[in-house]
């Protein structure tokens, strides 16, 4: 900002930046959203304040928080008429405004949810005291909001995606209507032209390209596949259910993952030197990481949106070879029943197995003596168990790793989902696509373990359990958008709306955000200026 494009704001820093009064003993104070286990920065001896062209900065700098994925609203920047009518308190304001966004922009807005162990932050290792400390001393507070601003790794590429989705998703575009798929080739009036539109908000390529109109052509479907690839779908160049809704989403919803991400990074905790496992469900990625290391990476399926693969940090302590299925009761009554409605002897051939309570001991029934018409879904009585095999749904390796959700890691017989970009398929637990590659790690340093025995306790068909010399931490997280090579942005559907929950309370943090600051020592200390 030019000083002198706003001649009334500059005057009436002017008054701002004089001092007005002899210099107090130092004050303590504590920003609104600084978290309560912090101690209160002591602010050093006052130094006069910043110059008019520094508090110009300053005010401009908090006015473009949105840059960082933080609302300007959320942090009371005073009226520069406030400026002119009472130096003093205008000083107050501003400085508790700086104070609040630069805790923010270090720790977080926000800093935990429910359900959400993945969200770390290691407030301790950031030295936010030192950091107020410093806003309190310099003479060019802009230039420190700006350094704290790019702190979390990844936080210019992510800036300047940010940047380039607000652009985007500033554009009109219409709603396409209908879920009956698209395909190349087609000709329809009224949704390929919506298609094009929508797809031109985004492609600059086919922003450039000829209109053909009602014709879903060539160039259109170049920008499909594009999209698809971009999004982490099938890249198919068919326009179905699924693309649909995804392109109808509103463009403000990338936005605000780009927001997310910035924010979750902010404060995070450093990533554990030990060896371990992490799961990023939205990407549908499993990674053996020693340190900053990849040891091992493989495709996973994950739970579907409606069986939703939960959040957790806990330990993998054992492997199970060939192991059985014991059905949970929902899987039982949606997902079986059916099947044991159509064809009970199939079903049997596969390898399912029915028990009942009888005089409080589980007997096995024959599923074909089973009325299974007359069933109630809301009273499933009875439990279901699969025999381990080729067949079975845990495939031949199951991966312990004790939780509350009763959530593992396993084999899965149904390999041709692994070809699929988008994978959440599941019930809740995680498919691996490499389950060997993942035991034959996990088995090294095991006393009597190597990957001949293993392979001979897969062979053997018989179910047995191997306890790990060493068990590893298991962290299913859930990050939507990921900064690679080059500073190259990806950015995955957010599948479980966990971003826009994080979005939401981005807005709506229940925390005092200025109000709480001690205005009074504030307002001594700036008065001694």
């Amino acid at each position: 900002m030019q000083i002198e494009r706003r001649p009334l704001l500059a005057a009436a820093l002017a008054l701002v930046a004089a001092p007005v009064a002899a210099p107090v003993a130092a004050q303590t104070v504590r920003p609104a959203n600084m978290p309560a286990a912090m101690p209160p920065a002591v602010a050093p001896t006052p130094l006069p304040p910043p110059p008019t062209d520094a508090l110009l900065k300053l005010v401009d700098r908090l006015l473009r928080l949105e840059e960082d994925g933080l609302d300007p609203r959320h942090y009371g920047i005073p009226d520069s008429s406030l400026a002119a009518s009472d130096p003093a308190a205008y000083r107050t304001a501003l400085h508790a405004a700086s104070a609040a966004a630069l805790s923010d922009l270090l720790v977080g807005r926000v800093r935990d949810l429910p359900g959400r162990p993945d969200l770390r932050r290691d407030i301790s290792g950031v030295n936010i005291e030192a950091w107020m400390a410093e806003l309190a001393a310099t003479p060019d507070p802009a230039a420190l909001l700006d350094r704290a601003a790019l702190r979390p790794p990844g936080a210019a590429a992510l800036k300047a995606e940010l940047a380039r989705q607000r652009q985007i998703a500033a554009q009109p575009w219409s709603p396409i209507p209908g879920e009956a798929t698209i395909d190349p080739g087609m000709v329809d009036a009224q949704r390929v032209p919506l298609l094009r539109a929508r797809l031109a908000v985004e492609d600059p390529i086919l922003a450039a390209a000829p209109d053909a109109g009602a014709v879903y052509d060539r160039v259109l479907e170049e920008a499909v596949r594009r999209w698809q690839a971009a999004n982490g779908l099938e890249v198919d160049g068919r326009v179905g259910r699924i693309s649909i809704g995804l392109l109808n989403r509103p463009l403000t919803a990338r936005v605000d993952q780009i927001r997310v991400a910035l924010d979750m990074r902010r404060g995070a905790a450093p990533p554990s030197a030990e060896r371990r496992v992490e799961v990023n469900v939205p990407d549908y990625r499993l990674q053996v990481m020693e340190g900053d290391r990849e040891l091992l990476g493989m495709a996973v399926i994950v739970g579907r949106p409606d069986r939703a693969t939960p959040m957790m940090a806990v330990r993998l302590t054992a492997i199970q070879f060939n192991p059985p299925w014991g059905v949970p009761e929902r899987n039982a009554r949606e997902d079986l029943l059916p099947r044991f409605r159509r064809d009970p002897q199939a079903m049997m051939e596969r390898g399912f197995r029915v028990f009942s309570l009888v005089g409080g001991e589980r007997m096995e029934i024959d599923p074909r003596t089973i009325d299974w018409s007359s069933i109630n879904p809301q009273r499933f009585p009875y439990f279901v168990r699969q025999d381990a095999g080729d067949s079975s749904a845990l495939g031949r390796l199951k991966f312990i790793m004790p939780n509350s959700e009763d959530i593992f890691l396993h084999d899965t017989p149904d390999r041709h989902l692994f070809r699929r970009p988008d994978r959440a398929f599941s019930s809740g637990c995680i498919r691996l696509a490499e389950p060997n590659a993942l035991m034959a790690l996990l088995l090294t340093g095991t006393p009597g373990w190597d990957l001949p025995r293993a392979e001979r306790a897969l062979a053997s068909r018989a179910t047995s359990v191997v306890s790990l010399a060493r068990s590893l931490p298991v962290r299913l997280h859930y990050n939507t958008v990921m900064v690679e090579a080059g500073g190259r942005v990806r950015i995955r559907p957010d599948i479980y709306r966990l971003d826009a929950a994080y979005a939401r309370a981005m807005a709506n943090a229940s925390r005092p955000l200025v109000a709480g600051v001690a205005r009074p020592a504030l307002a001594n200390q700036t008065a001694s200026r």
